[in-house]
């Protein structure tokens, strides 16, 4: 998948991959950090860990064809 305004792989992060993923799953990082992170129903596989978000099974973010889906949200708050 090529870089585009809808996804963005950085594979020279120092953190790449900072999920586990498989190894030929494209990966977008242009949602780096989850714009739905605030929500309680943001989407994503998340659990609450010591009563805090805990975020880092969640690939919903890094999904290419989650891109629309994050934008709607964002356009309903």
């Amino acid at each position: 998948m090529k870089a585009s305004s809808q996804y963005y792989c950085n594979k020279a992060c120092e953190y790449y991959p900072c999920h586990a993923i498989p190894k030929d799953q494209p990966f977008n990082c242009l949602f780096c950090f989850c714009p739905l992170y605030p929500l309680k129903d943001c989407g994503g596989e998340y659990q609450i860990v010591q009563g805090k978000k805990d975020c880092s099974a969640c690939l919903f973010p890094h999904k290419p064809e989650n891109y629309s889906k994050i934008l709607q949200r964002l356009k309903e708050l």
